[in-house]
């Protein structure tokens, strides 16, 4: 049936539950962020430091993050959310002070691999969708988008202005407070709900990993954030020290990556909504790595002042925030219907698996190399993902849709599933009796949503 007006937008509820679970994910990821900008500056202060240990801080997370995020997710499903992300949070909480005092950089290792392991992105997103209308769904996960994006910016910007301040331990008991100020957001603003959204489409399923593995365009783009987020970590390795070298000094970081932000947006917005209009999302995924590649060069041969480098930081962030945007984007339209879920579990194993790989590679090749380890390194990842983007394919003009049914004998599933497929605009068809909900990938233009809900209003 036609949807009314009301329909088309947010409740009270849905509005204050999305956006109290959307400041949760921020304030956990700012807490994971706000050391990258100063680590390699303050670390030097430990008495066990090496350029190993700086690496493995960074992005010792990554680990713990790759190895939980599914099971995590899985398990959210069995004793449900609300456990899940509460308990993760207070493992969040006790990595931050376990960092925070710390005494050695081993320590701060430590923590840091324990905050990782309050992996809670599945929960949360799965939550996100319990309590809100399918309809609605997208606004709320581009809410929650938003705000990863928003907490990695602050914390570039944060950290280096309260590090001067309150130093590192002052910088993992900030997270500590704001973590539980987001579990107190959590407790008293997001409703206890037993209502299951569909779960194919969110939480991963252990049967359907390997062939989401084996994938021919899922398969690059995991290799893709592997390696952009490898490159990540080990770029704040080096590049703090480098602006060092380079006459800033480090409690004016925050003044020159505040101004480099703005910029590299200004110059990636352009290049998203080309990419898109035009269908040549591969094309400007080769432009961002070569802008990666050309940033990496000069902070790593460019014997210049920090004004170089700035120039190279801006090139940098135009690249990783056009690629950060559309792997994702690419992602949901390369999945299978149904199995947005397990797509996106292999996904984000791969990113956090790349941070950890990238903080400890980083680390180790300053150790015995010295910086052109370092950058050797990057460019080296950057040219075989450069290689490996000529197999990509624009993604299909396709989105994903589910409708929850009644409980259905074989005859009709059958007879729905068929009347489905041979329906306008119809791609792909799933129905899962266990969940009892049909996935659908549709045509953008060509699918006629009012046709579709009709015919399987009948079998809900």
């Amino acid at each position: 049936m036609p949807k009314s007006s009301n329909d088309q937008r947010l409740t009270a509820a849905e509005r204050r539950a999305s956006g109290a679970l959307a400041a949760v994910f921020g304030l956990r990821m700012l807490g994971l962020f706000l050391i990258m900008p100063v680590m390699a500056i303050y670390g030097k202060n430990y008495p066990d430091y090496t350029p190993l240990l700086i690496g493995l801080a960074i992005g010792a997370y990554g680990l713990t993050q790759a190895l939980l995020q599914i099971p995590m997710g899985m398990l959210s499903d069995r004793i449900g959310r609300r456990p899940v992300i509460i308990g993760g949070l207070l493992v969040f909480i006790v990595g931050s002070l376990v960092a925070a005092y710390a005494e050695t950089l081993t320590g701060v290792v430590l923590g840091r691999a324990l905050q990782g392991m309050g992996a809670i992105a599945a929960a949360i997103l799965a939550l996100a969708a319990d309590i809100t209308r399918d309809s609605q769904r997208p606004k709320v996960m581009a809410m929650i988008g938003m705000c990863i994006g928003l907490s990695f910016a602050l914390a570039l910007v944060l950290g280096p202005l309260l590090g001067q301040h309150i130093g590192l331990s002052g910088l993992f008991l900030f997270t500590a407070c704001s973590a539980v100020f987001g579990l107190l957001v959590f407790a008293f603003a997001v409703p206890k709900v037993e209502l299951r959204a569909a779960r194919g489409d969110l939480l991963p399923n252990l049967a359907e990993l390997g062939q989401i593995a084996k994938h021919p365009q899922l398969a690059r783009l995991n290799a893709g954030v592997f390696i952009l987020h490898c490159l990540l970590t080990a770029f704040f390795v080096v590049v703090p020290t480098q602006l060092v070298a380079g006459g800033l000094a480090s409690e004016h970081h925050a003044w020159l990556y505040l101004p480099t932000l703005f910029v590299s947006f200004a110059f990636m917005i352009p290049m998203l909504i080309w990419a898109e209009k035009r269908r040549q999302q591969p094309r400007f995924f080769r432009v961002a790595i070569i802008l990666l590649i050309t940033a990496i060069g000069i902070i790593g041969w460019a014997q210049g002042s920090w004004l170089i480098f700035s120039i190279a930081i801006i090139l940098f962030f135009t690249g990783f925030n056009f690629l950060e945007a559309t792997l994702p984007s690419s992602l949901t339209r390369f999945a299978p219907a149904g199995r947005k879920g397990s797509a996106s579990g292999v996904y984000a194993t791969a990113q956090f698996g790349g941070a950890f790989v990238g903080g400890l590679a980083g680390g180790a090749l300053l150790q015995s190399y010295g910086l052109s380890g370092v950058v050797w390194f990057s460019v080296l990842l950057l040219v075989c993902w450069f290689v490996i983007s000529f197999g990509m394919q624009a993604p299909p003009q396709w989105q994903n849709v589910s409708f929850k049914l009644r409980e259905l004998e074989n005859e009709e599933l059958q007879q729905l599933a068929d009347q489905l497929a041979d329906a306008e605009g119809v791609e792909e068809v799933r129905i899962v009796s266990s969940e009892q909900t049909a996935y659908l990938k549709v045509h953008k233009t060509d699918y006629n949503e009012q046709a579709i809900t009709t015919l399987v209003a009948s079998y809900q």
